[in-house]
């Protein structure tokens, strides 16, 4: 099992807490590209986007919400 630190996510993110919620959102949209079923030792994909934030590979901005009037 891989445990990652909120020192590592917090690197790549503003804090552990925004890390955490781009890490879900980028998981999310690796669920929707087709996967290989022959490989039985496939990581979660919650996993391949924490490692993935982790090294810096993610790039994302914030945009915020639009009050409504």
């Amino acid at each position: 099992m891989q445990v990652f630190t909120p020192i590592e996510i917090a690197k790549h993110a503003a804090n552990k807490y925004l890390g955490v919620l781009v890490a879900a959102k980028y998981a999310r949209v690796l669920n929707e590209f087709p996967r290989d079923r022959s490989s039985t030792r496939e990581k979660k994909l919650t996993t391949r986007s924490l490692e993935e934030l982790a090294k810096g590979d993610i790039s994302y901005r914030v945009v915020p919400r639009r009050r409504a009037e």
